[in-house]
């Protein structure tokens, strides 16, 4: 039986590389035609698969939003109420995010706004649940610290976590590691 994971969908490549293209350059500084290049097809063949660049900026910024808050609901549901490992189990799968998607992280501090509103509101919706597992979770960690202090601690991780395409390189093991400490230390000051 093959281990491999399957190559990914021409879809799936174009989404790869409408973000690495839109995070480098701007959602404005790249033409369909230069995104059709990158994996070898021409401009126009793109509107096979999207109705163009608005459709694939919202197919991103939606659909990291939906992979965060599945993989968060997914890990709520292995931890079986332990709240120690669901947080080590949260910031892991957060650190994985942060390290595998800087472009997605780029592409969502400087192109939310260019989103038609419904999708932007999607996009904050689903943001919006993903936080509310991790204040419960930080919430029956730390029961004597006060709601908002726990969502300012969380929402201080994210930033943490989130500041990866403005990291220098260390080396992705080296990385994880230090950010890892540094989310728990983050949480765990909510003790002292």
């Amino acid at each position: 039986m093959s281990t491999r994971a399957a190559a990914p969908t021409r879809r799936e490549q174009i989404l790869s590389e409408a973000a690495r293209l839109f995070a480098e350059r701007g959602f404005h500084g790249v033409g369909v035609d230069e995104i059709g290049a990158a994996v070898g097809i021409s401009g126009p063949g793109l509107y096979r698969h999207f109705a163009g660049k608005d459709a694939m900026l919202a197919e991103l910024l939606v659909g990291i939003s939906e992979r965060l808050l599945t993989g968060g609901r997914r890990r709520v549901e292995e931890a079986a109420g332990d709240p120690v490992e669901l947080l080590a189990s949260l910031v892991e799968g957060h650190i994985d995010f942060a390290l595998d998607d800087r472009a997605l992280i780029t592409l969502h501090d400087r192109e939310l706004d260019r989103l038609r509103e419904a999708d932007r509101k999607l996009v904050r919706q689903l943001q919006r649940q993903y936080v509310e597992l991790w204040v419960a979770v930080v919430r029956e960690l730390h029961p004597r610290v006060g709601e908002a202090e726990v969502r300012v601690s969380v929402h201080a991780v994210f930033g943490l976590l989130n500041s990866t395409p403005h990291l220098a390189a260390l080396g992705r093991d080296a990385t994880e590691s230090l950010l890892r400490r540094m989310a728990n230390g983050a949480f765990g000051a909510l003790s002292d």
